[in-house]
């Protein structure tokens, strides 16, 4: 009876093999490090979304406040009492959009009729970084230049106007500019753009509008 010799893998084979198995490793290694680089990205994003977020939350939140005046009732004429106009009304950029704001509003109870050093506020874009006016000469960085470099940095103002004619017990004179008074209602356009540092290629815009709400009145009625 003959025997079977048992044949084993030969050379060629092996070499097939392992060639194939490299094949598929690299092919997984390269997905493994596409979604790495994938998810990394996204991380980067969210969190310069978030600081781009944050940084505009505080923006608009002093916008809000701004014109806010402790001695309000002042305003209120009295008899033959001239009315005091509220020191904190201007609020900068009036008119046109610009890379720095300015603005003031009351920071304790009382009736001065002028700006305090503690009670001016702003925010403005120097070196990369926002930074924020806390009292006169006092300025700090908002933004964190090693998280991310603010490219841009916009604070554009809008401007409604509300008759109130009818509020006046005599038609104006024609022509007056003074009358009727107007109720002014400012809103302004907050616009902010960064690159995260992490990785110079993620870029993000984030545009916020905000409404003050201490409005002012101007002109008023006549006799």
């Amino acid at each position: 009876m003959a025997c079977r010799r048992s044949r084993g893998i030969s050379i060629v084979e092996l070499l097939v093999a392992s060639a194939i198995g490299l094949v598929v490793v690299a092919a997984a290694g390269s997905v493994v490090a596409s979604h790495h680089v994938a998810a990394r990205r996204l991380q980067t994003e969210a969190r310069l979304m978030q600081d781009l977020r944050a940084a505009t939350e505080l923006v608009a939140r002093d916008l809000r406040r701004a014109g806010h005046w402790s001695a309000a009732a002042s305003a209120v004429r009295r008899g033959d009492e001239p009315a005091i106009a509220n020191p904190h009304a201007a609020i900068a950029p009036a008119s046109a959009a610009s890379s720095a704001a300015t603005l003031s509003f009351s920071t304790t109870d009382g009736d001065a009729a002028a700006v305090d050093d503690d009670d001016r506020f702003g925010f403005r874009l120097r070196g990369g970084a926002i930074e924020m006016q806390l009292g006169a000469r006092n300025w700090q960085a908002l933004s964190d230049p090693g998280t991310f470099v603010v490219t841009a940095f916009s604070v554009e103002p809008r401007l409604q106007e509300a008759d109130l004619a009818t509020f006046c017990e005599r038609p104006c004179a024609a022509g007056s500019t003074t009358c009727p008074p107007r109720q002014q209602v400012r809103s302004y356009a907050v616009t902010l753009a960064g690159r995260s540092t992490l990785d110079p290629q993620v870029t993000r815009a984030l545009r916020s509008s905000v409404r003050v709400r201490n409005d002012i009145v101007v002109g008023s009625c006549e006799g």
